[in-house]
């Protein structure tokens, strides 16, 4: 009778999931430990392979993975960093470090503005808890190659590579920008500096609509800067409020004043969360749908890759407002981690190819990456336990 009790506690312990209950308390320390157990599944997965994990294929049961030019392939050493700084866990540094190196030849790729994801998450990770001259000096060059993207008459880093005629700008590209700021930071040369302001600015003036939603993409003309059409992108349509585009918003502009301590960002950041937060078609668990207008609310899927970036943003942002904002943007991204952090959102150790978050979203419209875990839902979900625990140890 003592070795069936023993079994079926051994069992019901095996198959819970290693986020919280309704009922625990919010434990940051045993959140980030679980995260890198969840990790070092992962590693195995990967098996010293020279590819970079995208999301999780449930079917087949396997990761699917990438190349180093992949836009998403800095979020896996960078939450390996973020994850080894926290616990101490050695092994996930090293493959951190492993990982630079299949990188290191981005800092050379002008081909995509998608350069900062990709080398500052990774090395700038790196850099912050071991700084070296070569994460230093590829930073840099990647600072470079960035700036190659940018265009004088329309005051923009170019997104997407499309016909002469054509200079598409995404709203994600604001997140690029940290690349170039801390470039101005460490080697005084201000041209970083000015190309990511006018780039912010321009992003400002052109896309946010009067409610602060805002537009995807913008396809300028090059040679006058003139605006030829607004783009739904990954959105619902043109005119809708696509829930990952808000998130880049409000993090983004926060990462600005954050460098510039420019007003009119922080403004702009604060009106974004605040459409984010007070939306009517925001869920009580503050999980958005995949767009804030997306037909068949509230029979349709959500998007956890967007609340992990709003989580984030909000505990920094939480730092540069009056207290009542303060505390709102707290309390509200303290929720946002108890939710993703339930079984509800948090896979259970050992499955989902090594992902700690399930059911994000990546392009609806184009039919790719739907309702899976993905590489930058797990980044910043840890860099907001990371963010809330420096918050609480003050």
């Amino acid at each position: 009778m003592k070795k069936k009790l023993f079994g079926i506690m051994l069992i019901l312990v095996l198959s819970f999931p290693f986020g919280l209950n309704a009922e625990q308390k919010f434990d940051v320390e045993r959140l980030l430990k679980n995260a890198a157990d969840q990790y070092l599944c992962m590693m195995k997965e990967l098996h010293g392979s020279d590819k970079f994990p995208k999301t999780y294929n449930k079917y087949m049961e396997r990761l699917v993975t990438s190349n180093s030019k992949w836009w998403c392939s800095g979020f896996y050493p960078g939450t390996l960093f973020y994850l080894a700084e926290a616990t101490g866990n050695t092994e996930l540094y090293d493959e951190g470090l492993r990982m630079l190196k299949l990188l290191e030849q981005e800092q050379y790729n002008t081909g995509t503005h998608d350069i900062g994801f990709m080398m500052y998450c990774s090395y700038g990770g790196a850099n912050r808890i071991k700084p070296r001259l070569e994460y230093k000096n590829v930073l840099i060059n990647s600072a470079k190659s960035l700036i190659s993207r940018f265009n004088q008459t329309v005051g923009c880093i170019r997104s997407h590579d499309r016909g002469p005629d054509d200079f598409v700008v995404i709203i994600d590209n604001m997140m690029n920008l940290e690349l170039l700021f801390w470039a101005t930071q460490e080697t005084g040369d201000s041209t970083y500096y000015n190309i990511a302001v006018r780039h912010a600015d321009t992003t400002l003036k052109n896309h946010f609509r009067a409610d602060n939603s805002l537009y995807h993409g913008i396809n300028y003309n090059p040679s006058d800067g003139t605006i030829k059409e607004y783009q739904a992108g990954q959105g619902y349509a043109e005119t809708s409020a696509w829930a990952r585009g808000q998130a880049w918003g409000v993090y983004g502009y926060t990462m600005a004043y954050r460098f510039t301590k420019n007003l009119k960002y922080l403004d702009k950041a604060i009106k974004v969360a605040e459409f984010i937060l007070n939306h009517p078609n925001m869920p009580e668990d503050l999980v958005p749908y995949w767009d804030f207008n997306a037909p068949g609310i509230p029979n349709t899927l959500r998007d956890v890759s967007a609340a992990a970036i709003n989580c984030s943003a909000l505990l920094e942002l939480c730092k540069y407002v009056p207290a009542d904002l303060s505390d709102k943007y707290y309390k509200a991204a303290e929720k946002m981690l108890r939710v993703l952090s339930s079984p509800e959102y948090t896979a259970q150790l050992g499955t989902n190819g090594g992902f700690v978050l399930e059911h994000s979203v990546g392009n609806i419209p184009a039919g790719t990456e739907v309702d899976v875990p993905l590489t930058y839902a797990d980044y910043y979900y840890i860099e907001a336990l990371c963010r809330y625990k420096m918050l609480n140890d003050k």
